[in-house]
């Protein structure tokens, strides 16, 4: 809700004609930091931009590194944004005003208000509605040009999925349950790095390690070092399943305990250190063998600028409250889920083990019949589950084999996304002004 001009530039705005003084600061706001092929990133920008990212950090409880450090690494995610959004324009990716409309028609609904309500609330905040509205068209942007880009790229032989599940399951398959809680750092190299640069890189990754090692806070070594899209979030990774993650990963922590660093890993997009936080889960399933099965529903409130996580969470509170009371689940999922499947009353259908989240699953499989969950925070924002019945039944082989499926893509998405952002970004002209401020 931040991402504003700070009131000084807004005044300057208004008097620049009249005093020579507030021009001066004008000039100053919107200074060029960058220059990204064509275009610039202003001082303003990144000012913004810096004011959001110590926010979020301080709100996740990541320790927010010197000042000189994040300003290069917000700069960085800015000049990646701009380098996206461009080849999403020169390649005819557009956002239709239907579509866009729509969304921000369902982020209104989200806040339990008409959009003409939402936009003035946005104004009273001193938020323009304009530049929101631009933002949730890059937002869609960015998601479709990753899709066409990476994941509609990535092919999964018969072969690699046969291995897959012949490595997966059976006797000795005890991997394929067991979840790591990970963070990690990564140093990005360009294509055809000279030694030189490949070694300095090297030594970047090496002296988190030794950091890491040594005592020091490992998000604020990946808030200061690492060129991942989640640094800034401490290298937060998440719950990931053994299987899910990219076998470079997968091999190194696999004998790693809680709290243990990863030597530096080497991959296609640079170098990668790898932090333990927790693990759990490992025990055999036999190929084949029933699982328990669940029938569930939900409502899912997404968290963003607009709706902080608190407010999520009243909102889901409030919901389950009134179903308690005798309001129909299916009815207020209509009207308040931003899941697809809100229009089927947020049912989910039969669900089986790995179908959902780490986060979802653990809160779903904790329920009994008929029982509503407390908000669940997962990735996508906060839920309320029901589970409505439960049964045992046998896996189908073609079920594994899409199971395997959906596994390997999962393995290779982030791997790829992130050589996809490093063969950009060597593509793309970069002019970096930060010493001229």
């Amino acid at each position: 809700m931040n991402r504003l001009l700070g009131a000084a530039a807004a005044a300057c705005a208004t008097l620049i004609l009249a005093s020579p003084a507030c021009a001066q600061r004008i000039s100053l706001v919107d200074r060029i930091v960058a220059v990204v092929n064509s275009e610039v990133v202003t001082n303003s920008e990144l000012n913004e931009r810096l004011v959001v990212a110590e926010r979020q950090m301080k709100r996740g409880g990541t320790p927010v590194p010197e000042p000189r450090v994040l300003e290069r690494q917000v700069l960085e995610r800015l000049v990646l944004e701009k380098a996206q959004l461009q080849m999403a324009k020169d390649t005819g990716l557009r956002v239709d005003e239907v579509q866009l409309d729509r969304t921000l028609s369902r982020i209104a609904e989200n806040n339990k208000m008409t959009l003409a309500t939402f936009r003035q609330t946005l104004e009273k905040d001193g938020v323009q509605f304009d530049r929101f509205r631009d933002e949730i068209r890059n937002e869609i942007m960015l998601t479709r040009l990753r899709e066409r880009e990476v994941e509609d790229k990535i092919q999964i032989s018969d072969s690699e999925i046969e291995l897959y599940m012949a490595e997966n399951e059976g006797p000795g398959a005890s991997l394929g349950d067991v979840e790591y809680n990970v963070a990690h750092v990564l140093v990005r190299l360009p294509d055809q790095a000279s030694p030189d640069r490949i070694q300095a890189a090297r030594a970047r990754a090496e002296k988190v390690v030794t950091e890491s090692k040594g005592g020091a806070d490992f998000a604020k070594l990946a808030a200061s070092y690492s060129d991942a899209a989640d640094a800034l979030a401490g290298g937060q990774m998440g719950w990931r399943s053994h299987d899910r993650l990219p076998e470079l990963f997968s091999s190194a922590l696999k004998d790693l305990p809680p709290g243990g660093v990863s030597g530096v890993l080497r991959s296609p997009a640079g170098f990668h250190v790898l932090k333990m936080i927790e693990r759990r889960g490992g025990t055999a399933a036999a190929s084949g063998a029933p699982v328990r099965q669940t029938l569930a529903r939900h409502i899912l409130i997404k968290t963003s600028e607009v709706v902080a996580e608190s407010d999520a969470k009243r909102r889901l509170s409030d919901i389950r409250d009134r179903i308690a009371n005798g309001t129909d689940f299916a009815e207020l999922a209509k009207l308040n889920s931003a899941d697809g499947s809100a229009t089927k009353g947020g049912d989910l259908g039969w669900v089986y083990p790995g179908d959902t989240v780490p986060e979802f699953e653990r809160a779903m499989d904790e329920l009994k019949p008929g029982e509503i969950s407390q908000p669940v925070k997962s990735p996508f924002g906060y839920h309320l589950i029901q589970v409505l019945e439960r049964r045992v039944a046998d896996v189908s082989v073609e079920r594994r084999r899409l199971q395997a499926r959906q596994a390997l893509r999962e393995r290779r998405v982030d791997e790829a996304f992130q050589d996809w952002l490093r063969q950009l970004r060597d593509r793309t002209y970069v002019e970096i002004r930060l010493e001229d401020k």
